[in-house]
């Protein structure tokens, strides 16, 4: 590290406060949970939405819950500045998503997908990111509810990423550049 250099301190980051960022302007990106399993995959979505000021999370299926103390392990207080809502079914929360303006994006590796540098969107748009089960992905009937597929470039031996992981390069390319 340089000499003139250092980390800053957290006075110097200028972050507000929990109460001042729950009343802040957010992104109008809103992710959707398709039956994640993983409650510490649950927790890193809720930290990254938390960071690039999305307005929100819908969790749906079986994905877990909070309050937990795994997802806080991962979230570090975010599902308390992060408005969040459950849905029983994610192909139902794709629809109503739709009726109230949002384009809807599946982040999967289907044959028509578009790699995510190639996926133009105005940023003032409502947008919402459908990520899907770590074994499984996103549903068929989900997909088939939204209005089309992203992917993200992978030159390695690996077919995909974790999931939390996913949505740290997708919502950086939505929200946080």
């Amino acid at each position: 590290m340089p000499t003139d250099d250092r980390r800053l301190s957290i006075d110097e980051l200028g972050r507000p406060s929990p109460e001042q960022f729950r009343t802040a302007p957010r992104r109008p990106v809103r992710v959707v949970l398709d039956d994640v399993r993983s409650r510490h995959n649950v927790g890193s979505v809720f930290r990254t939405a938390d960071a690039f000021a999305l307005e929100g999370l819908t969790l749906c299926g079986f994905t877990p819950l909070p309050p937990h103390r795994e997802i806080e392990k991962t979230a570090l207080g975010a599902t308390h500045t992060v408005p969040w809502e459950h849905a029983p079914d994610a192909a139902q929360a794709v629809r109503q998503l739709q009726a109230r303006g949002y384009r809807v994006l599946a982040v999967e590796q289907t044959l028509k997908a578009l790699p995510l540098t190639e996926v133009a969107h105005p940023p003032d748009a409502p947008l919402a990111l459908v990520f899907g089960n770590e074994l499984h992905g996103v549903s068929d009937a989900v997909i088939a509810a939204c209005d089309g597929c992203l992917v993200i470039p992978q030159h390695g031996a690996k077919h995909s990423l974790n999931v939390s992981v996913c949505a740290g390069v997708v919502l950086w390319w939505f929200a946080g550049r």
